[in-house]
């Protein structure tokens, strides 16, 4: 890295705020700006009247209270946090600018249009804003912090993924530490500055404040000792527990002094009768808008079935869905209509095709697609019908994959979890590589997910959905 640039990062915990808030005060401002501009051209009506005051120093200063209220000018986070602490803090703001305009007893006088279309504009353009922003920081490296990851195993290999994948991280790896030999993948990018003896001669060398110890099996007393040589020489230290794959979300962690330990509360969010019915008010609202959205698509993808291949254009296929009862998923065909013949056929002359068959129950090279079929799985437009499902109250629009009766004894001990919740059209599985992951992955993920559910995971789910399915990653 360029001397200039480590001068400036040295500074990034001082700079990256100021640069933040002025950031948010223009997305602010220019919501503000829009929301009067299109409350007067939908209204025909020009005599709203904003007073300087209010426009440029109450009404973003009362957003800027909140985003720092809610750390995030102090913490990283990743990106998905952000934007639902983006949405808290311009409900409370909104909020506020409403009780001060009755305190102020000018609430009579300023437009509901403005202030509902401000409330939405203001969230979108902070979020919008914010990630240009960690974008280009990111590009050209700048206001990233130089952090240290002692580890170079598995774990590391994740939490580097992590940082890399993630805008609102904004780490810098500069090296690792490891007494082992570095596997091959990511981590051969990082050039490996010694071993976990060499802590700290590493951090004293190249000035770090920032270590990540990502080595959960390393033994109790050896990671304490670490612990406590390293923990003097930076500002922050993060430690990866040997919980990988267990249900964090929403996770309590309590402190018992005099023992030395620390409890960690673990909740099974989708074990809650009220955030059942939350997740399926959230499917119905989504799902009737995005149908009435989305039916000229489905009307023209029919039409291309029902000539490139005849046969019905809906397929339907019996699934297994909440506590156990089948229903039938409906997709739209993208298989010939003996395909069921032609796959006994193909299992029993070709051994290849039977051990991947019967290792996914699926082909990566089915003899069975049609012309249209291919098209519409490699971008996953065929399972739009699905739709009808969430309508029906079959599936949701996010949840575990929908599997067959023979695919249930692959789940072991992880099938109750499945069949608490309704399966979903996406799920942390397609945005985890799709087909490219490993079964016993899948099952872990479709756990992961129900223990820790939230609205802002279906919301992030979704929209890494819509992404991935854009790039065509992973569906065959």
């Amino acid at each position: 890295m360029p001397e200039n640039l480590q001068k400036i990062n040295r500074y990034t915990n001082v700079i990256l705020p100021i640069v933040l808030v002025a950031v948010d005060y223009i997305a602010i401002v220019c919501a503000e700006s829009l929301s009067f501009n299109f409350r007067n051209w939908y209204t025909g009506n020009t005599s709203l009247h904003i007073s300087w005051l209010n426009f440029w120093v109450v009404f973003p200063a009362l957003y800027l209270i909140f985003l720092n209220i809610e750390q995030l000018y102090n913490r990283r986070a990743q990106f998905w946090q952000i934007i639902q602490k983006l949405f808290i803090t311009s409900c409370y703001a909104v909020t506020s600018i409403i009780i001060l305009l009755y305190i102020a007893r000018i609430a009579g006088s300023t437009s509901r249009m403005f202030i509902a279309v401000f409330w939405i504009l203001s969230f979108i353009l902070l979020v919008i804003f914010r990630y240009i922003v960690k974008k280009i920081l990111e590009k050209y490296q700048l206001l990233q912090i130089p952090v240290l990851i002692i580890g170079a195993g598995k774990t590391a290999e994740l939490l580097v993924q992590g940082i890399k994948n993630d805008a609102g991280m904004g780490y810098k790896i500069i090296g690792l530490l490891e007494d082992n030999q570095v596997e091959k993948g990511i981590l051969e990018n990082y050039p490996v500055l010694g071993k976990f003896s060499d802590a700290e001669q590493v951090i004293a060398k190249y000035n770090i404040n920032h270590v990540f110890i990502a080595a959960p099996g390393l033994e109790q007393g050896k990671l304490t000792k670490l612990i406590y040589k390293v923990q003097p020489l930076v500002k922050s230290m993060g430690v990866i527990p040997n919980l990988v794959g267990v249900p964090m979300g929403g996770i309590e962690a309590e402190s018992l002094f005099n023992e030395k330990l620390m409890l960690l509360r673990l909740k099974n969010n989708l074990a809650k009768p009220i955030n059942r019915w939350i997740k399926t008010i959230f499917d119905y609202v989504l799902t009737i808008i995005g149908t009435i959205a989305i039916s000229p698509i489905l009307i023209v993808i029919a039409l291309w079935i029902y000539k490139d291949s005849p046969g019905p254009v809906i397929f339907k296929h019996r699934r297994i869905g909440k506590n156990g009862k089948e229903f039938n998923c409906y997709k739209f065909r993208s298989m010939c209509i003996d395909a069921k013949e032609r796959l006994e056929e193909l299992l029993k002359t070709d051994p290849e095709a039977k051990a991947e068959w019967e290792k996914d129950f699926k082909l990566k090279n089915d003899p069975r697609i049609t012309k249209s079929g291919a098209f519409l799985r490699k971008t996953s437009l065929d399972e739009l019908p699905q739709i009808f499902n969430v309508l029906k109250g079959e599936m949701s629009l996010v949840g575990p994959r929908p599997i067959i009766r023979d695919e249930m004894v692959r789940y072991g001990e992880y099938i109750n979890e499945y069949l608490m919740v309704k399966p979903g059209i996406t799920g942390m599985w397609q945005v985890s590589g799709r087909n490219n992951t490993s079964y016993s992955q899948r099952v872990l993920l479709d756990s992961w997910y129900v223990r820790n559910w939230s609205v802002w995971l279906d919301v992030m789910l979704l929209w890494r959905t819509g992404k991935i399915v854009l790039q065509c990653k992973g569906a065959y």
